[in-house]
Parts: C-alpha cells; sequence; structure tokens
C-alpha cells in the first residue's frame, strides 16, 4: 500500500459511497486510476466491503458496554462460538494484558444488559469478567 491507497482508504472510511468520479477529483489523479486501486484493494483483502456506520443517533436509547473477560486456559476456542451466538455481543477483540477478550455489547435497557452480563459470566470456561458502562463517545474514528 502506498500514500495514494491510504489516501483512497481515508476518503472511503469518511463516506463509503462516495462515487469514483469524486474520489478522482478530490485526490486528483484520474478515474481510471482510482477505479483499478479500488480493485486491487478490493482483491487483496484491504477492502472487505462497504457498510453503512451508524451515527449516535441510530444508537440513542442502546446501553452500551466493554466487558472484560478472563478464561480459564485453553477455553477460548470453546467460548468464542457461545459469544457469537449472543445477539448482544457486536466485537470480539483478543488481548494481550490483564484479561483474554474484550467484548463489545449493546442492550435495550439495563435490564437487558444485566441478563447478557449473566449469561457471559455463566458461560463454561469464564473466570472473571469486569463490566464498563459507555456514558458518552468523545471521538469515534472506526472505519
Amino acid at each position: 500500500m502506498d500514500d495514494l491507497d491510504r489516501r483512497i482508504l481515508a476518503q472511503l472510511s469518511q463516506d463509503a459511497r462516495v462515487s469514483v468520479a469524486v474520489l478522482a477529483r478530490r485526490l486528483k489523479v484520474a478515474r481510471s486510476t482510482v477505479q483499478a486501486r479500488l480493485e486491487r484493494l478490493e482483491n487483496s483483502g484491504v477492502i472487505a466491503g462497504y457498510t453503512l456506520r451508524l451515527g449516535e443517533a441510530a444508537r440513542e436509547g442502546r446501553i452500551r458496554a466493554t466487558v472484560l473477560l478472563t478464561v480459564e486456559p485453553r477455553a477460548q476456542v470453546a467460548i468464542l462460538p457461545r459469544l457469537k451466538a449472543v445477539p448482544e455481543v457486536e466485537r470480539i477483540h483478543t488481548t494481550s494484558g490483564r484479561v483474554d477478550l474484550l467484548l463489545q455489547l449493546s442492550a435495550a435497557s439495563t435490564t437487558q444488559l444485566d441478563a447478557v452480563l449473566d449469561q457471559i459470566g455463566d458461560l463454561a470456561g469464564v473466570r472473571s469478567s469486569e463490566s464498563l458502562i459507555h456514558l458518552s463517545t468523545k471521538l469515534d474514528r472506526a472505519i
């Protein structure tokens, strides 16, 4: 990836619906160059797809939380499919710190969040969990 590829990705991260013609104009390169770069980035797996990213207005009324999970040695393989089956689990990250997994959850109410946290805590192989409720978002650069 070179500088032009990174600039294309930066533009797409702000608006994935932008046309190739507009991208070319903004980046001051030929439309065919942008099209070829996009195809290469897609074929190489750098661009996995184009999607909708919900803003804060769409998430209003949702309770969001980060859950830090510590799991038994070698239990992660069995726990991951069970976590993926929980609709309120939006993201699962492995970590290199004092915890093994970092989960991002979203629930309609504190009652629902509490039930999901109990469900996760009851999974075989979960040693401990710590929940951090999100209050407000000050910056979101998610791509």
